[in-house]
C-alpha cells in the first residue's frame, strides 16, 4: 500500500509517504507558507522513493479542525494529486489523527485553536478501533 498524506491544518506543513509499513515525511513549522512548502514537500518525497503519483494507492488529507486557509491548501493539493492520478482521496479528522498515535484506553485529543481556545475530543480505545465519545468541539 502507498498512500500519500497532508496536513496544513497548524502551523506545521506536513507530508507523509506510507510504503508498505514504512513511513518517510517531511516537517516544517511554516507559519503562513504552507503553500510554498508543501508541492516541493511532495515532490521530494515521492523523487526519494523513485515513485510517480499514479504509483500511489491513494491521497489522505487532514480536514480539520485547523487553519480555514490551511485546511483548503492541503484539500486542493490532495485533490489535484488524487485527480491528476485517478485515486482516491481519505478525508482524515484531525483529531482522529491525533488519538491514533496517543496511548491508552482513554485518549483526548487537543490543539490550539488561538484566542484562548481549543479543539478537543474525546475517544475510547476498544482493542482495534477509536470510538469517539466526545465529539470535536
Amino acid at each position: 500500500m502507498k498512500i500519500l498524506a497532508l496536513d496544513t491544518s497548524s502551523e506545521h506543513c506536513s507530508a507523509a509517504l506510507w510504503l508498505d509499513g514504512r513511513v518517510s515525511q517531511r516537517l516544517e513549522h511554516a507559519g503562513q507558507r504552507h503553500s510554498q512548502l508543501l508541492l516541493p514537500m511532495v515532490a521530494d518525497l515521492l523523487a526519494e522513493a523513485g515513485l510517480a503519483a499514479t504509483a500511489l494507492d491513494g491521497v489522505a488529507v487532514a480536514v480539520g479542525p485547523g487553519s480555514f486557509t490551511g485546511l483548503r491548501i492541503a484539500t486542493a493539493v490532495g485533490q489535484g494529486i488524487a485527480f491528476g492520478a485517478d485515486l482516491p482521496v481519505a478525508a482524515v479528522g484531525s483529531l482522529d489523527a491525533l488519538a491514533w498515535g496517543l496511548d491508552g484506553v482513554a485518549r483526548v485529543a487537543c490543539v490550539d485553536a488561538r484566542m484562548g481556545e481549543i479543539y478537543a475530543a474525546a475517544y475510547r480505545w476498544t482493542g482495534t478501533d477509536l470510538d469517539c465519545v466526545i465529539d470535536p468541539l
